[in-house]
């Protein structure tokens, strides 16, 4: 399965004031990844599509909140998706992410699962 998702960049950075969305959407390595960017609300909003496109991939099969999809950069900088919800544990995605200054889009990738 293929999830796919695009946001702009604006209302992203209306919502990242807000500190109870943060921690609502975020997990703590992903707040303190996107407040270390001169352009934070850039990749928070890339984060968030990508969590979008991960939750479209999964395709209702499994009940998932955002915020048990961590997305992480490894070494390279390539983006790396982590489950926190143990139901999860043998289920691999694949994403890809990009943004501008005005849009963050995320393509993600269902490779395996249960």
């Amino acid at each position: 399965m293929i999830g796919i998702d695009i946001i702009g960049t604006k209302r992203i950075k209306k919502l990242i004031k807000n500190k109870r969305f943060l921690e609502r959407v975020f997990s703590k390595e992903e707040i303190d990844y996107c407040e270390s960017k001169k352009n934070k609300e850039q990749h928070y909003s890339a984060r968030f599509a990508a969590k979008e496109a991960v939750w479209k991939s999964l395709a209702g099969k499994y009940s998932i909140a955002l915020k048990d999809i961590v997305i992480k950069n490894i070494n390279n900088g390539k983006p790396i998706v982590v489950l926190k919800n143990k139901k999860l544990k043998n289920i691999k995605i694949e994403v890809s992410l990009s943004h501008t200054k005005d849009y963050s889009v995320a393509v993600a990738i269902l490779k395996s699962y249960v």
